[in-house]
């Protein structure tokens, strides 16, 4: 069995590589071609969870899992939030031939999916990004929005303003596009084009209000039920695009928020990112329109990003 570490991960799945890699897993999901069940998620103690999430990239093709741990704590630590493994599984044999780090698979493909769905969903001008957050999501973020937009300038909000400069600092010298820090959410957000929410919130921290039409926002923070990171508001003047329609209604915090204040029904969810890439339903359709894409990340995106790494053995 093979095992691909951190570091051959890290090498490999750059951002041209998994940008399109999702773009094409959620197509395929979008379709129908792929299969996966909604993930389990094991409460352990306080910010601490254990998820598994199994899935199939179609009937014979690779099916496998991740298990995953999510330690909100450990970025205190210097440690990564998120740990686990993806195992991948012959489709021909059914016998398990792989063994992915899952931490840094997780950590790229929500990324490439962030940066998909902007490239589809964000104004083609955009060029203002606010990363609300500034943990590895903040890093990975910046770096694959940066690939589908010419970004101007970022601006970063966290809880410590000190490490937001810090954050502002390396990704300044890393991208070679100015990066500031706001004292504020309502601070980082009023001129930006792009907003990323990319925190540990229980309760929402962005308000509707803040946003300016034209905004695209993508939610990534929360990722079941309970947790939300905007507000009703937002939810109900966006057009709303998930990853998943059936996991957004079961574990999309934000919307299920909306839902429960009678402020949206079901058919607020206007389309899965995969039928806008395919061209079945309409992305953006005004200059002034808000775009909202809900991230909840799937299996199948781990899946076809492995996959990729394993059926493509690194060359001596």
């Amino acid at each position: 069995m093979r095992f691909i570490d951190q570091e051959e991960v890290a090498r490999r799945l750059t951002y041209e590589v998994c940008i399109p890699i999702v773009s094409d897993a959620m197509i395929a999901f979008s379709k129908g071609e792929s299969k996966q069940l909604l993930r389990s998620i094991i409460p352990l103690s306080d910010g601490r969870f254990f998820g598994i999430m199994p899935g199939a990239l179609g009937s014979h093709a690779v099916f496998g899992a991740k298990l995953i741990s999510v330690f909100h704590e450990n970025f205190d630590r210097g440690v990564p939030s998120h740990q686990g493994l993806i195992v991948l599984f012959d489709p021909e044999s059914g016998a398990p031939v792989c063994v992915v780090h899952a931490g840094e698979v997780t950590a790229i493909r929500t990324a490439a999916a962030s940066a998909v769905a902007t490239d589809a969903l964000a104004r083609k001008d955009a060029r203002r990004l606010a990363l609300l957050g500034y943990g590895g999501q903040a890093h990975t973020h910046a770096r694959a929005i940066s690939k589908v937009r010419a970004l101007e300038a970022i601006v970063v909000w966290g809880r410590s303003l000190q490490r937001a400069h810090a954050f502002a600092e390396r990704m300044q010298a890393e991208l070679a596009v100015p990066v500031a820090a706001a004292e504020t959410v309502k601070e980082a957000v009023l001129e930006a084009d792009i907003i990323c929410t990319l925190t540990s919130a229980v309760e929402p921290i962005l308000r509707g209000e803040w946003v300016r039409p034209g905004t695209h926002v993508n939610l990534v923070g929360s990722s079941y039920a309970a947790p939300a990171e905007v507000d009703n508001d937002l939810v109900a003047r966006s057009r709303f695009i998930a990853d998943s329609r059936e996991g957004v209604l079961q574990q999309g915090g934000e919307f299920l928020r909306a839902k429960a204040a009678g402020l949206v029904s079901d058919a607020h969810i206007v389309a899965e990112i995969g039928q806008v890439l395919m061209g079945e339903v309409e992305g953006r359709r005004s200059p002034e329109e808000i775009t909202v894409y809900k991230s909840l990340g799937h299996i199948v995106q781990d899946l076809a990003s492995a996959a990729a790494l394993f059926s493509q053995p690194e060359r001596p």
